[in-house]
């Protein structure tokens, strides 16, 4: 199944039990939210979930993508991107959270193929505020499904206020031959799909006060689900990166951790620019910066005549099609070109400032703060320099 088809299998899944597909929404926030990017299917429906009736009813699903820098570091691996689409169905105080898990296994193992040997499922412990979630443990056991109780990895929250409650994920074996150990103990069971159910609020002062409405909200990343339902050894490996994997070592010949860095920054830049950011030196515009910059110093640590002017065109219109997004190209290319060129600029001078600091002599605080303030060199643009 292509990334078509798998899609179009779990929109008209939920479709057929009454649940009204939404349209994609922008990585970036609505105005007044303090969050810089949208992070998961869930944001924007937060203020649906925590009890305002939705326009559209209490059935919904969709996809919607998502950023994030947390796992910044592990991108690279067979799993872990910084942009993804993440498929999503959400009950507003219709269905439980045991049906969703129904349905969770019916869709999983019917249309999408999956064998019902290759499911594991984690579920709330319980803590010293909320006891174990019993009933979630209970469906689980009657599909035929092993569980493993956790505590602080299945409670879900969106930030250290607000709606939460406990979750119940889906795992689902990545390994070769027989399935081992559990998703704690064996790092080959990969998260695939999780279920919240959305009971409490939690304040300042960190306790809990249950919702008037119990909502379900869940999310699957589309890219590890195709990773399961083609054979695949990574995300990268699927469909969707086919262009990216293809087109990439024939400009630069990078080894396959760098392959992978370049096609997962320069795709995410490209749908940040898509939902109208540009490179600024905080908040959304600096982490499309630090994208940028960290393909540039791969790139430039072993030829430093490359360009990102050499992408084709089909790159960033495959990657704008693929999230939703408009397809004129034209204008996100001019973005990551002129910011190219503004990092050129920055190396070029911040090399001539550093070559007469000395070589050999480690940078205190004060050095940093003095090029950062006086020739606009931020530190990590320096420890670029110094690698």
């Amino acid at each position: 199944m292509n990334v078509t088809e798998t899609t179009r299998r779990f929109l008209e899944f939920f479709e057929d039990r009454g649940h009204l597909i939404l349209p994609g929404s922008s990585l970036v926030p609505e105005s007044g939210d303090a969050v810089l990017f949208t992070t998961a299917g869930m944001h924007p429906l937060t203020r649906y979930l925590e009890g305002q009736p939705h326009p559209q009813g209490r059935r919904l699903a969709g996809v919607q993508r998502c950023l994030r820098t947390t796992d910044l570091d592990e991108v690279g691996d067979n799993r872990h991107l910084t942009v993804f689409q993440m498929l999503g169905s959400w009950s507003l105080g219709d269905y439980d959270g045991q049906q969703s898990l129904r349905w969770g296994v019916e869709l999983t193992t019917g249309s999408l193929g999956i064998g019902r040997d290759r499911l594991h499922a984690t579920v709330f412990g319980g803590d010293e505020q909320v006891g174990p979630d019993v009933q979630s443990r209970q469906t689980w056991t009657e599909l035929g499904v092993p569980v493993e109780l956790t505590t602080e990895d299945n409670w879900w929250s969106n930030g250290p206020t607000g709606p939460c409650g406990p979750d119940s994920e889906m795992f689902v074996w990545t390994g070769a031959g027989t399935p081992q150990g559990t998703p704690s103990t064996d790092e080959r069971w990969m998260e695939l799909w999780n279920h919240v159910m959305m009971r409490f609020r939690r304040h300042a002062d960190g306790s809990l006060e249950p919702l008037a409405q119990r909502s379900v909200d869940t999310g699957m990343g589309l890219e590890r689900l195709l990773m399961v339902v083609q054979g695949k050894p990574s995300v990268f490996d699927t469909d969707v990166f086919a262009p990216w994997i293809s087109a990439l070592p024939s400009l630069w010949q990078p080894d396959q951790r760098s392959l992978r860095l370049l096609a997962d920054h320069l795709r995410a830049s490209i749908v940040i620019i898509g939902d109208g950011v540009r490179p600024a030196n905080a908040g959304r515009g600096y982490v499309l910066r630090r994208l940028l910059r960290r393909v540039l110093t791969l790139l430039w640590r072993d030829d430093s005549t490359r360009t990102l002017g050499d992408l084709p065109t089909s790159l960033f219109e495959h990657t704008l099609a693929q999230f939703g997004q408009p397809a004129d190209s034209g204008p996100v290319r001019d973005v990551v070109l002129s910011e190219e060129q503004r990092f050129a600029g920055l190396l070029s001078r911040g090399r001539k400032v550093l070559s007469q600091f000395g070589s050999g002599r480690p940078l205190t605080e004060d050095d940093l703060r003095y090029l950062h303030q006086t020739h606009g060199l931020p530190p990590d643009l320096v420890t670029e320099l110094l690698s």
